[in-house]
């Protein structure tokens, strides 16, 4: 259904933006005006984690739909083709780790070229940030696929938190302050962000950067589900209330499972699971989000790599008498302050805290070393029990919210959709997780759900449901810079007509 104009969430341009409180810029920076673009021009999909950027580039589709909710979907294409991909690892632990790849069904460069120019997990010591990471990118774009700065006309940049800015932002003066004074509510991911677009306008001074928030897709939870049991009054002078993150890659997972289930999202209801070092849940009903397990910032919910996730708000007193006191790390985030008790949830929390690494696959590698050896009779050093700590753990966090998720959605349940490089890798989290779920008429395909990997496509079907109750499972391949390449492409005010 269309949106009146009292209903829509203002475009905030240069021309609309609102007037916020300024911080004075460290260096001054030349704004570009936001003129609409050429449709042979190029779309750069920028995501900045902590110590990471993934970058895809894109090109129009000549026939492409006219209409974001419908006409990707009833043609079954996209607007966008893609071209190219790079991912840029360990920024903050150098040397970087640079990755380039043009894709084999680009129809802008033969197959040769994407064996000659792949690059893997090259180390770079010339990157020390993500403003030398972006610079390093645009220098290897040209050298090996011969692509000039000058084709990019729009960057599209993935905000982790948007506030209240329900709409794709052009970046001027008043919206990088604003996003910039969220950057305490999100501080591994917005400083980083403001980094690549200080490095975008600086590197592309013709092309658009524009914004897009995680925190749009969650503009329809409910009140009473975002409202938080504290002063209304104080609340609502500061924002204090349930956000929701990760919601590029829900918008994308509702579209591309709405399709496989040749359902419109609309009539669709899903509990997704899009877990990986930062993980959420997400309870959709008719294609909207209802709930999500992340709160005011991304610490909330289920843990992580490094983040605690929900834990008695006290807890952080008994646990350092110094919780409060402003720390000066400046490697904790990009131009971001950050509190010593942020910092301890969100920095030296979650399954690091308790098994000493990150990678979850190596989490579940040495629980099964260790369970292996207990079958043998062995006796187990106390130590050792940390792997399946953290792995029943972090099912059990699963558990509590997919439960909760059902009972909202009274059962009507089209599927459960696991996704992240988690949900989407770990054989053994998404048994356990379903194995769990049977009462509630889950079951997981075992054959499936081993050779995911073996499958192509984005939704990969692991749980078959029936007409006797059994609910599908399915694992879907989120793509968040495609999403935002997306909207781009269906934006009109982005696109001078008939420029092709």
């Amino acid at each position: 259904m269309t949106k009146s104009k009292e209903q829509r969430s203002p475009r905030l341009s240069p021309r609309q933006s609102p007037k916020l409180p300024k911080s004075q810029p460290k260096e001054k920076i030349n704004w570009p005006d936001d003129p609409p673009a050429p449709k042979d021009g190029l779309i750069l999909s920028v995501n900045a984690g902590s110590s990471s950027l993934k970058i895809s580039l894109y090109q129009l589709v000549r026939s492409r739909p006219s209409s974001p909710s419908q006409g990707a979907q009833a043609l079954n294409t996209e607007p966008v083709e893609l071209m190219l991909v790079s991912n840029i690892t360990s920024i903050s632990s150098p040397p970087a780790s640079f990755s380039f790849s043009i894709s084999p069904s680009s129809s802008q460069f033969t197959p040769s070229l994407h064996e000659s120019t792949l690059v893997k997990k090259q180390p770079i010591e010339a990157i020390k940030d993500h403003a030398t990471a972006f610079s390093h990118f645009l220098r290897h774009l040209k050298e090996a696929a011969g692509i000039d700065k000058e084709q990019i006309v729009h960057v599209c940049h993935r905000v982790v938190h948007g506030g209240d800015y329900f709409q794709p932002v052009i970046i001027n003066e008043e919206s990088y302050h604003h996003i910039e004074k969220l950057s305490d509510l999100a501080p591994l991911h917005n400083g980083a962000a403001l980094s690549v677009m200080k490095a975008c306008i600086g590197s592309l001074p013709t092309a658009n950067s524009i914004a897009y928030f995680d925190t749009s897709f969650h503009r329809t939870i409910p009140p009473h589900i975002a409202s938080c049991a504290i002063d209304q009054t104080i609340a609502k002078k500061r924002g204090l209330k349930k956000y929701g993150f990760h919601g590029l890659s829900y918008a994308f997972i509702v579209r591309e499972v709405a399709r496989h289930l040749q359902k419109e999202p609309a009539a669709t209801n899903l509990i997704i699971l899009h877990l990986g070092s930062g993980a959420s849940a997400c309870c959709v009903q008719s294609g909207k989000s209802l709930d999500t397990s992340m709160g005011l910032t991304p610490l909330n919910g289920l843990p992580g790599a490094t983040r605690s996730g929900a834990i008695d708000p006290s807890l952080i007193f008994h646990y350092t008498n110094k919780a409060g006191r402003i720390s000066h790390d400046r490697s904790q985030a990009v131009e971001v302050h950050v509190t010593l008790a942020e910092e301890i949830l969100n920095k030296r929390s979650g399954w690091k805290s308790l098994t000493g690494t990150t990678e979850f696959g190596d989490i579940v590698m040495h629980m099964k070393e260790v369970e292996e050896r207990r079958s043998r009779g062995e006796e187990i050093p106390e130590d050792e029990e940390k792997w399946k700590l953290a792995f029943e753990l972090f099912r059990d966090r699963i558990l509590n919210y997919v439960g909760s998720y059902y009972l909202k959605l009274q059962g009507k349940v089209d599927a459960l959709v696991f996704s992240g490089g988690i949900g989407e890798r770990s054989i053994e989290l998404r048994e356990g997780v379903v194995n769990r779920m049977k009462c509630l008429g889950f079951e997981m395909d075992q054959g499936r759900n081993g050779n995911v990997d073996e499958v192509s496509g984005v939704v990969i079907q692991v749980g078959d449901g029936d007409a006797d109750g059994r609910k599908k499972v399915l694992v879907c391949r989120t793509d968040e810079q495609l999403e935002m390449a997306r909207e781009c492409a269906l934006d009109k005010e982005f696109w001078v007509e008939d420029s092709f």
